[in-house]
């Protein structure tokens, strides 16, 4: 089974196959999980969230449309975290105002860790649409056409509002030092 594109697999399952759900979630969920914890900054919730986007995945899987799998689940979980946000907003809480976990960093590596939280401070000041697409395409690796189809956008339009999220995030960085 592991010979099986992610799209075949997610077919299987749609049909009702759910124990090949096992298969995508070995694929699919420390990269869910890291981009969830790049959005929400908290260890504990992005497990959270990543087990709402795999029961997600299950509960709707009749909508999957025989599309680009990864472009989908990265919808699902784009979705789940907006939810999480517009939760925590209806909380009176803003993202940049939850107290954030911060892995630690040897300190004989201490440039390293100053430069690293320098970033996350300036990432964290973007409004949440600017850093999902950062947080997708530079530490998630995935490329325009895919965040276009996840964001229902057109990959020329992506492309522009990364560029511009980036200059953004340079600004805020800049500012902090």
């Amino acid at each position: 089974m592991k010979h099986l594109k992610d799209e075949e697999i997610m077919t299987m399952i749609s049909h009702g196959k759910l124990e090949y759900t096992r298969i995508l979630f070995d694929r699919y969920h420390i990269k869910i999980y890291n981009f969830l914890l790049k959005m929400v900054q908290d260890k504990d919730h992005s497990e959270d969230l990543t087990q709402d986007v795999f029961y997600k995945l299950i509960k709707y899987r009749t909508s999957y449309k025989e599309g680009k799998f990864s472009s989908w689940i990265y919808t699902i979980a784009r979705n789940v975290f907006m939810d999480h946000y517009k939760s925590q907003k209806n909380k009176n809480q803003r993202l940049d105002d939850i107290d954030y976990k911060i892995q630690k960093i040897p300190e004989e590596n201490i440039t390293s860790k100053e430069i690293k939280e320098q970033l996350e401070t300036a990432l964290n000041k973007l409004n949440y649409t600017d850093k999902m697409l950062i947080v997708m395409h530079r530490y998630q690796n995935i490329k325009y056409q895919e965040i276009a189809e996840i964001t229902d956008s057109t990959r020329g339009a992506v492309k522009t509002k990364i560029h511009r999220a980036i200059a953004k995030l340079k600004n805020h960085y800049f500012q902090n030092m």
